[in-house]
C-alpha cells in the first residue's frame, strides 16, 4: 500500500494557494480544470518529496457560494492498493462497509471509524470488472 493524497475543498483557490504555497512552502505539482463539472483540482507537494510522494489535492468548485461547514471541507484520503478486490474482501471480513464498491475494478470508498472518507485506488491498470462488486449499489455517503 502507498499513501497518495488528501483532498481538501477550498472556497477561494487563490487564497488557498497563498496559504499552502506562499505561506507553508508547498509546490504546485499539477493542475486540472473540468469545465463540464465546473471544478479545478490542484495537487501540491512538499519540496522535499519525490515525484511519487504524497500530495494535497485542493478541490475548487467554481459555483460554491457559501463557506464549507467543518464536515464538508475535508474530502478524503486516497491510498493505492495492489488488489482492490482482495482489499475490499479483507475489509468486509473485518466488518467495514464498502460504501462505493469497486464496480470499475479501479476505485472504492470506505470510512474510518471516525467517519473520515478513504478512497481505495487500484495500483496500475484497473482490474476487469467482477461480481459481486459489479452489480452492488452504493451504500450511504463517502
Amino acid at each position: 500500500m502507498r499513501f497518495l493524497h488528501t483532498m481538501l475543498r477550498v472556497k477561494e483557490l487563490n487564497r488557498a494557494l497563498e496559504f499552502w504555497c506562499n505561506g507553508l512552502g508547498f509546490i504546485e505539482h499539477r493542475r486540472s480544470e473540468n469545465e463540464a463539472g465546473k471544478f479545478t483540482l490542484v495537487f501540491l507537494r512538499a519540496p522535499e518529496d519525490s515525484d511519487t510522494g504524497p500530495e494535497i489535492e485542493l478541490t475548487y468548485n467554481w459555483d460554491q457560494a457559501e463557506e464549507y461547514n467543518f464536515g464538508r471541507n475535508f474530502g478524503h484520503i486516497a491510498v493505492a492498493v495492489d488488489d482492490i478486490y482482495a482489499t475490499c474482501r479483507r475489509l468486509e471480513a473485518r466488518g467495514i462497509v464498502i460504501l462505493r464498491p469497486p464496480r470499475d475494478g479501479r476505485m472504492a470508498f470506505v470510512r474510518s471509524p471516525d467517519q473520515h472518507s478513504v478512497e481505495l485506488l487500484q495500483q496500475g491498470m484497473a482490474l476487469p470488472p467482477e461480481e459481486p462488486w459489479l452489480s452492488r449499489p452504493n451504500t450511504g455517503s463517502w
